[in-house]
């Protein structure tokens, strides 16, 4: 779930040669709706792209497609997706990747645009939703994106050891990520299914909101999920607005981690030069940023907070 930030610049691949027509393109300008699990889904047309989509959950902006071009990438968060699965090889390489929430399949459409033969799994848990994204956004003949109907963490506890370069989590119900995927025993799947080297990236949501001013106490979603992070992986760094970072706003907050070094110095680069620019922390100061807060484990775990109205539209 995302604030929409416009603006997002083309990503690491140009715009594939095949552009689609007929039926899709003269609907380009109509909006099209269809119920789903997670509320009434809507897809609106992008005034700015003749195939750009902005898909709405329940009242609220989840994701955006360009179907002539699935290398751009609208919202912040997603351009920070797209850095993580840049950087995890070299340009062009095909990798294994794991997509926990479906959405729109933004990144899976990245990944397979900038890293062809790429091999991909998705993970979604609302079936009606996967319908209808891939009747109104159809993927590519071609690519190699296999999409499940499944709960995330049961899904992720399918995939074999060591079989993903990359694993990213954007799964939200009712704007919220559910209990079951922020605690240290869902993190440990995780690690288990990447193979060396391999990143993980989580989309966060927190920040000000009703009894929450930005005073430096706040975050403690966020500030649980890096402690919890920290307590399973050998590396673990954030990116972020720097007003959601001081708790000032309510927004969303990348999280990677890995077991190998981190590609701190390119990540930071690139973020600094995103249309919307981002501070990217870790080391010392990401351990001081939490405050001492513990580790989430399945017991203690419970879903993240929910946004202040109108914080995401």
């Amino acid at each position: 779930m995302a604030r929409r930030k416009r603006g997002g610049a083309r990503g690491a691949a140009h715009a594939p040669e095949h552009a689609g027509t007929g039926r899709r393109t003269r609907r380009a300008r109509t909006a099209l709706t269809e119920p789903v699990g997670g509320g009434p889904a809507r897809l609106e047309p992008d005034p700015d792209r003749a195939r750009g989509w902005t898909l709405v959950l329940d009242g609220a902006p989840q994701s955006h497609v360009d179907l002539d071009d699935p290398a751009y990438l609208d919202f912040a968060y997603q351009r920070r997706f797209g850095h993580v699965a840049d950087l995890v090889a070299p340009p062009g390489r095909p990798v294994r990747a794991v997509h926990l929430g479906g959405g729109a399949l933004t990144l899976a459409r990245y990944v397979a645009a900038t890293r062809p033969r790429s091999t991909q799994q998705v993970a979604e848990v609302d079936g009606a939703l996967v319908r209808f994204v891939r009747h109104e956004l159809p993927l590519e003949n071609g690519w190699r994106v296999k999409v499940r109907t499944a709960d995330a963490r049961e899904a992720l506890g399918r995939i074999p050891d060591d079989w993903a370069d990359l694993v990213f989590s954007d799964v939200f119900e009712g704007a919220r990520t559910p209990a079951h995927l922020n605690s240290a025993e869902f993190l440990a799947e995780a690690r288990r299914v990447l193979c060396p080297g391999g990143l993980y990236a989580a989309n966060l949501a927190d920040g000000a909101g009703p009894g929450r001013p930005g005073d430096g106490g706040t975050l403690p979603h966020l500030r649980a999920q890096i402690a919890t992070a920290h307590s399973v992986f050998g590396e673990v760094c954030v990116v972020a607005d720097p007003a959601v970072l001081r708790g000032r706003r309510f927004g969303n907050t990348v999280l990677v981690a890995g077991d190998a070094g981190l590609p701190l110095a390119e990540l930071t680069r690139r973020t600094a030069g995103d249309p919307h620019p981002g501070r990217v922390e870790h080391g010392r100061a990401l351990v001081e940023f939490t405050g001492g807060a513990a580790a989430v484990t399945d017991r203690t775990a419970v879903p993240s907070p929910r946004p202040p109205e109108g914080a995401l539209s």
